[in-house]
Formats: structure tokens, sequence, C-alpha cells
């Protein structure tokens, strides 16, 4: 290492306290490894700070909205609160609303059940499934994955252009690539929407976790996010943005909480009036526990600073890169080219490999996880391998055993709790495995390759 990097490195925040940072996983040569958590893009480990603050709040648990006892007030107080703190940390506007889900495909079908009388949505084939399979009841006009961040823009000036008849519409899209990781131009796409009657909404999964995301800054009118790829725990998610939809529309469940009076009818029906609010799309008793994590994680991440945590990501992300691009075998997957600004979601193939033997060699001889697949985003992944985008695939490992071509890909991701180390043993892994081949036998077991024992 140089002595200019070496400075730039210990210039560098250093990583977050997460969850499962000292497990230790056996290998199949023999002997144990602190495990390596390389797939922040499914899944990222939940904060400590964040895991801290659930625990002290644990104690103290209670039913909120409807309870007159001091735990329902305090609890209700927490869960209203972590709005609050979710708004700020998203740059809302004063009339938005911010209401929990469960995750971003909840947020993504709660918007696709508010869209109002032939709406028409336009959404790139590049979408991960939970942002490009919602619009079931729409007129959905699916664009072409583009070349280059300007090609993006003119393709859906181009699409809203010629849109007929000319009524609602809106457009979705990622902020960043869960394949790729390449970065979107939200703030170009947001004001071409504008400029031709559309609204949009923001799939911020990726993007959230990494860099900042400000709705009025960006001008989108919604954003969709989870709380299991911003380091809290899962079943938690946020749709924030305009309420005239939401507030128009039949609630997403219906049920307690939802609704503000209720009533018989002489002739034994029911009258319902529903909430204004963001509790006409949150019925039920709410995850208040999941809520106050994603809350916890805003802060924390705001605290730590998105200016640091993002140098230090791009570190990371120079040292992968260098390290594949020293392995001839290796070839990475993406869209806009090699200078384009991304976050840590790399996925790549190796000549001569099946995506699952290589990610189970590296679980299994390394202790590295990482996703092999089609990552539930097929057209683009199918795209990026030179296969028809049209074409089926499982959203998982392939069935084709070791040794064999297969039509998938390896991902490795990680964020702000990611250690040097982990990098650096994942790319001497991938150096030695495509040097040296895999020290174990494997087999195809279910769909997934797995080690023979």
């Amino acid at each position: 290492m140089s002595v200019s990097t070496a400075a730039a490195n210990q210039s560098l925040c250093t990583p977050l306290s997460v969850l499962g940072r000292d497990v230790t996983v056996p290998l199949v040569t023999g002997g144990e490894v602190t495990y390596a958590a390389l797939d922040y893009a499914a899944s990222a480990p939940a904060l400590q700070r964040v895991w801290d603050d659930v625990a002290a709040y644990a104690p103290y648990y209670g039913s909120v909205h409807r309870g007159a006892g001091y735990l329902s007030q305090l609890s209700t107080d927490l869960f209203e609160n972590s709005r609050v703190t979710v708004a700020e940390f998203l740059g809302c506007r004063a009339d938005d609303q911010v209401i929990f889900t469960r995750s971003t495909t909840d947020s993504l079908n709660l918007l696709a059940s508010v869209l109002p009388a032939d709406c028409e949505v336009f959404v790139f084939e590049t979408e991960h499934h939970a942002s490009l399979l919602p619009w079931r009841d729409a007129r959905v006009t699916y664009l072409n994955a583009p070349r280059t961040p300007g090609e993006a823009v003119r393709t859906l000036e181009s699409a809203l252009a010629d849109r007929e008849p000319y009524g609602p519409a809106l457009v979705c899209v990622t902020g960043a690539s869960n394949v790729t990781g390449e970065l979107w131009p939200v703030r170009e796409l947001a004001a071409a929407a504008h400029a031709h009657g559309a609204r949009i909404v923001l799939d911020a999964a990726q993007l959230a976790p990494h860099h900042p995301v400000d709705i009025q800054d960006l001008d989108v009118d919604w954003v969709a996010f989870s709380g299991h790829k911003l380091y809290a725990p899962f079943g938690s998610g946020v749709l924030a943005g305009r309420a005239d939809w939401l507030q128009a529309s039949e609630p997403y469940l219906a049920g307690g909480g939802a609704s503000r009076k209720v009533a018989r009818r002489a002739d034994g029906g029911v009258d319902v009036e529903w909430h204004d609010s963001a509790a006409r799309h949150e019925a039920g008793s709410p995850n208040v526990i999941g809520v106050y994590s994603i809350a916890s994680a805003c802060k924390a991440l705001t605290e730590a600073g998105f200016d640091s945590l993002v140098a230090r990501e791009q570190y990371l992300i120079g040292k992968v890169r260098d390290g594949l691009a020293a392995v001839p075998e290796v070839k990475v997957l993406s869209l806009f080219g090699d200078d384009a600004p991304r976050v840590g979601v790399i996925s790549f193939v190796v000549d001569g490999w099946n995506s699952s033997h290589f990610a189970a060699a590296l679980s299994a001889e390394y202790g590295i996880g990482v996703r092999d697949g089609l990552f539930c985003a097929h057209p683009l992944v199918r795209t990026l391998l030179g296969s028809d985008p049209q074409s089926q695939g499982e959203c998982g490992a392939p069935e084709a055993a070791p040794g064999e071509k297969s039509l998938n890909a390896i991902r490795v991701s990680f964020g702000a709790g990611t250690p040097d180390e982990h990098v650096e043993r994942f790319v001497r892994a991938v150096t030695e495995l495509v040097r040296d081949g895999a020290r174990w036998n494997y087999r195809t077991e279910d769909g997934r390759c797995v080690p023979a024992v």
C-alpha cells in the first residue's frame, strides 16, 4: 500500500458496529472463520445502535393509539415521533404523509392500489420485481434498458410524449440498481416526468442505506424503502410522499385504526368514515418495534454523516473493483459503464464457473456470504448477460450442476458495517478459486450447489 493510500485509508471513518460482526462459521476444509456478510443488498445486518434502542424500549411495549395506560401512551408517542424522524430523514414536504408498511414491495403495492382510474405507469425493465410487478390493475408501459443515464431520460421523455389519451401517469424508477449498484439520474427523470404531467415514485431500497435521499431536492412525489436494507430488523418499510392520491382512495387494508367512525345502517349494512391521515392505510396493530428500528437507523446514519459513509464505501468499491479487474476470467456487469457512480453492489460472472458453484465455494471454503441468481430482477440480469430479457428464469440458483454454464450471476454487496478484511478476503478468494479451483467437491441439491458430504 502506498503512503498516500494508507493516509487516505486512515482518514476514513471506521465501520459502524453491526450485529453478527463476531459470528464464526465452520469451513468444509476445517476450522472456523469470522463470517464475512457481503449480501447487504438483500438484507443488511442490524446496527448495534438500533438493536440497543429496541432492547431499551422493549420492556415498555404497549398497544398504540387506542390505549389509555402509560405504556400505550408512551408507545404511541414513540410510534408517531418515529414518523417525524423518518420525514426529516427523507426531507419530506410539510403536507407529505409517511406511511409505515412491511417493506418496499408492500409500499409499492400500496401505491399501486391508490392509483387514479386510467392511470398509466411507466417503468424500466431494469427494475427490481418489487417495482416492476405491482401495477397489475393499471396500463403499464415497460421501457427498454438504457445504456447511459442520458438515454434513460430521453427514453422516458419519448414515452411520455407519445402517451394517449393524456391522463394521470406515474413513473417508477430505482435510485440505485440492486444488480449493478449504479446510480440512476433521479432528479432528471423527475423533471422529465413533471414536464409531461406525470408523477414519479422512487424505489430507494438500495439508495437510502448508502446516500442521502431528499424528496424535495430530488423533486420526487413518493419514496419507498425497506428497514431490513437500512440496518434495521425485518418486517418494516416506508412509503412517504404526496397525500392526495392516498386520501382519495379506499384503504389499502380495511380494519381497526384505518376507520374513524363505523355505524350500522337501518338496512343492516355498515357505514364507514375512514381517516384522512396516514392511519387510513395502516389498519391493524402496527409493527411498533419495526417502525422504531427504522427511526433509530435513520438517526444513526444521519449522526454518522453520509459524507463519511459514502467516502468509506467508495474506498471499498475501489478495492473490490480493482481486485476483480485483476482476474481476466471475471466480467463485472454494468449498464452505464465503468465510470458510472455506484453504491456497494457489484454483480459479475466468472468464465468456466456456474454461479451457484462459485457462491457455494465462497461460503463453504472462505466463510463469505454473497448472492447468486437473477436477484429478483430477471429482465435486467438477462439483458446484461446477453440473453433474451423476455425469457423466464427462477429467482435463485440455477439447476445447472457445478461446472455447467448458467444464465445467472454472483453479487457481492457491502455497506456501513463492512470491515476492510471482509472485502480483502473476498478478493483473495475470487483470485484463488479462479486460479486453483475449488478445494472441495460440490453437488446440486434442490436447485442449489452445496458441499458434498
